[in-house]
């Protein structure tokens, strides 16, 4: 368990495992594939915790594989985007790429634009960021300057366009719009938490991928 500040933890994911996201022990963000449900269930334990809201930022399995296990064990409400929503609810989540079967879970709160994921000491927005699937969704705190980011970008990357829902168009679009949020700590879906320069780094892979753009033309 990593401690990034006061009130907010991360489950850091090994492999195709993504990272899980505890904030002020009333939300969790990501469910992972279920494997380390124990590490969440240890953790939620000796903390007495009661979150509210399981945040999926999108439907893919390796975030939304342990939604069942963590909503049955903590009484929480599932949230998703509404455009996300109906894969988990059919169980079309990918599942066969980590080598495991389907699970459908519910979809208790429809995500959109603008909605507030609000705890003891964060207040984030929801913002659509589409590209990696049709719902992918980020999670912005103004005033810490936190971005969870699910897998739009992790530190010096993007995510993948080539599964079902993506679109390189969008994702970039996305990116262009997130060049715009001052951010001091970068929560990505898989990898290291980046700490500061996060607004440059995005505007500089934007200069890149123009660059690319025209060296093609």
């Amino acid at each position: 368990m990593q401690r990034i500040m006061n009130g907010l933890y991360a489950v850091v994911g090994s492999g195709k495992e993504c990272n899980i996201y505890i904030i002020d022990g009333e939300v969790i963000v990501d469910a992972g594939t279920g494997n380390e449900f124990a590490r969440v269930k240890e953790f939620a334990e000796k903390n007495r915790m009661s979150p509210h809201t399981l945040v999926n930022t999108h439907y893919h399995y390796d975030h939304t594989g342990g939604n069942a296990k963590l909503r049955d064990l903590l009484k929480c409400a599932i949230a998703i985007h509404e455009q996300d929503a109906d894969y988990i609810k059919r169980g079309e989540t990918l599942a066969e790429i980590f080598g495991e079967s389907a699970r459908a879970s519910s979809a208790d709160l429809l995500l959109e634009e603008g909605d507030k994921i609000e705890t003891r000491n964060f207040s984030f927005e929801v913002l659509h960021t589409p590209g990696h699937t049709k719902g992918s969704i980020c999670l912005y705190e103004k005033e810490k300057k936190i971005l969870i980011s699910g897998d739009t970008v992790f530190d010096g990357a993007v995510g993948r366009t080539d599964l079902p829902g993506g679109s390189s168009e969008q994702l970039w679009s996305s990116m262009g719009r997130l060049s715009d949020f001052p951010v001091d700590f970068l929560l990505p879906g898989h990898g290291p938490v980046k700490v500061s320069g996060v607004q440059l780094m995005i505007r500089q892979m934007l200069a890149m991928r123009r660059m690319e753009q025209k060296a093609r033309v």
